[in-house]
């Protein structure tokens, strides 16, 4: 484990057992499933059957403590990035590992993304050139938007979160969060 997770996953799965969340826990998130094996603090993707990648972990018992508070309703306000509050320093990161991957990716032939639909959980929506909602977890939609290039502009592509994605995940989670989901595409 490295030790920069070191804490933080020490600390998630702290949290995590302040709450009665059952010996047989599994979570979706994007196309994989995970279980918790809490005696021994290890998330595993069963898709696998390996331990999850220690910023994956943290991010699912984050999600997962949340959920056992209660998950804020959905708000079907869609909100970027740049909006949300405490993101000051983050940008650079966020557009790095979210942003720039897409667009290497599908920057010249965005309805491609369409194709990411037949193994994530998600949907086709009327958003900018092209677009689709991803559920990164249930009830934590991301909507992945992309814009064609013309005679001004190079590709350009986006992602965008429900307005309560503040109450669920602090601005590192949402980092993490929106780098795996593109990593996913």
């Amino acid at each position: 484990m490295i030790m920069g997770y070191e804490v933080a996953i020490n600390k998630a799965w702290e949290e995590l057992s302040q709450y009665n969340i059952g010996k047989d826990t599994a979570v979706r998130f994007l196309g994989d499933e995970y279980s918790l094996e809490q005696e021994k603090k290890k998330v595993i993707s069963l898709a696998c059957n390996v331990p999850a990648k220690d910023f994956t972990a943290i991010l699912i018992l984050h999600y997962l403590a949340q959920k056992a508070k209660g998950l804020p309703a959905l708000t079907g306000e869609w909100v970027s990035f740049k909006e949300m509050s405490g993101v000051e320093g983050y940008a650079a990161a966020f557009r790095k590992r979210a942003i720039e991957p897409v667009i290497r990716k599908y920057g010249s032939r965005p309805d491609g993304i369409l194709s990411v639909l037949d193994r994530l959980p998600g949907k086709k929506v009327d958003q900018g050139d092209i677009g689709i909602v991803l559920e990164a977890f249930k009830d934590i939609p991301v909507l992945v938007t992309l814009w064609k290039p013309d005679d001004e502009f190079g590709p350009e592509a986006n992602m965008l979160f429900d307005r309560n994605i503040s109450q669920v995940f602090c601005i590192e989670d949402v980092v993490v969060m929106a780098g795996l989901v593109a990593g996913s595409l």
